[in-house]
């Protein structure tokens, strides 16, 4: 059994932690078909809907510390839960902070209810991290907007029926001109042109727009307003991805501790060796250390604070660089069997390594934390 201590800590309400018991129970009850990657995610999502779940992920306020705690527990299961549950909040997160009440009202209640699918097309194949060098365009024409581009690595890229999508509207240069848009599945001159498979199976793809028209009425925001909420949305879902990261780590150290304690060499447990400790201490001491970090952040947003850039950036840096290396440990202390195919370590080694990358990746996120700690020096 994980350690559930840290739900004391002051961080949290006890609604927090009645719906950490919740999930956990929802969570026990996974099965997951990785071999239908796109049937087990509808499947998925319409779990979580029927659960109640993805009412925590839209609505007039996102509650933080909620979201990181259903990504823990969920990752922690299974990552294609997380990936699911994650997608449904940070594919409409646009729409419940920045959308018209007929936006709401015409998504919000399919995502949270599981019967639509939601997607964040933001990535393009020249501007990953770089997101003012964004090339879509998004061209008034009368009542409506005429998008033409690609957008790529899109999460829930072919099977989405709502996308939230940054577009160049040419208010300004570089990240003064983007606007965000609502656009639904289906719609003439949109395709899906290539699924990208990945080390961990997610529903992935490049999408192409020709042409495709969406009406005025789409646009989330005002005009130029696209950059401000693309990384609104950001900082709020940055944060969820180091509890995600932390759920791996926490049933990387759950296995560790169930293999050293049962594993016998020479007659004792791996458990009594010395370097087989260290790695232990090691272990918990990432574990902890993540969940404060992550914990702070969502605290932080949900206390008032109207940006936690430098927290969420600090969170997702260590949570998820560390959690490789718990997840590493955890292989080696399994030896052979680490590195076996279906195995639980096998599968968190593959499933930890793309949250160093999306959403941000480390090196990127080392540059915010080092402008914010500048600015801030500077500042005083």
């Amino acid at each position: 059994m994980s350690d559930r201590t840290y739900l004391d800590w002051p961080f949290f309400d006890d609604r927090h932690r009645a719906l950490a018991a919740e999930a956990e129970g929802f969570a026990a009850g996974l099965f997951v078909d990785h071999g239908d990657v796109d049937g087990a995610c509808r499947k998925l999502v319409a779990s979580l809907g029927e659960a109640g779940f993805l009412q925590h992920t839209g609505g007039d306020a996102l509650d933080v510390r909620t979201l990181c705690l259903m990504r823990e527990t969920l990752a922690r299961a299974d990552g294609l839960a997380d990936f699911a549950f994650a997608m449904q909040g940070l594919g409409t997160g646009a729409i419940s902070l920045f959308g018209t009440d007929a936006q709401k009202a015409e998504w919000l209640p399919e995502t949270r209810a599981g019967r639509a699918i939601a997607a964040f097309a933001l990535t393009e194949p020249q501007s990953g991290s770089d997101v003012a060098n964004s090339t879509m365009t998004a061209t008034r024409d009368g009542d409506d907007y005429v998008l033409n581009g690609e957008k790529t690595w899109i999460s829930n890229g072919g099977i989405a029926d709502v996308h939230t999508l940054f577009a160049r509207t040419g208010e300004g240069p570089g990240a003064k001109g983007l606007s965000a848009f609502v656009v639904p599945a289906g719609l003439p001159g949109f395709e899906v042109v290539e699924r990208l498979e990945v080390m961990a199976p997610h529903p992935l793809a490049r999408l192409r727009f020709t042409d495709c028209r969406v009406p005025a009425s789409a646009m989330i925001g005002a005009p130029g307003q696209g950059f401000r909420i693309a990384m609104s949305v950001l900082d709020v879902f940055r944060a969820t991805v180091a509890a995600a990261a932390l759920g791996f780590a926490r049933r990387a150290l759950d296995e560790a501790l169930a293999r050293v304690t049962t594993r016998h060499v020479q007659g004792a447990p791996l458990a009594d060796l010395q370097m087989v400790q260290g790695h232990i201490a090691d272990m918990a001491l990432d574990v902890d250390a993540a969940a404060l970090l992550v914990y702070r952040a969502a605290w932080t947003k949900d206390a008032g604070a109207p940006r936690v850039t430098r927290e969420a950036a600090m969170a997702k840096l260590f949570a998820t660089d560390r959690a490789q290396i718990v997840i590493d440990k955890a292989v080696q202390l399994h030896g052979g069997d680490g590195v076996k195919s279906g195995e639980t370590v096998e599968r968190l080694y593959r499933d930890i390594r793309a949250l160093r990358i999306y959403e941000g990746a480390s090196d990127v996120q080392r540059v915010v934390i080092a402008r914010a700690t500048l600015g801030q020096f500077q500042g005083s």
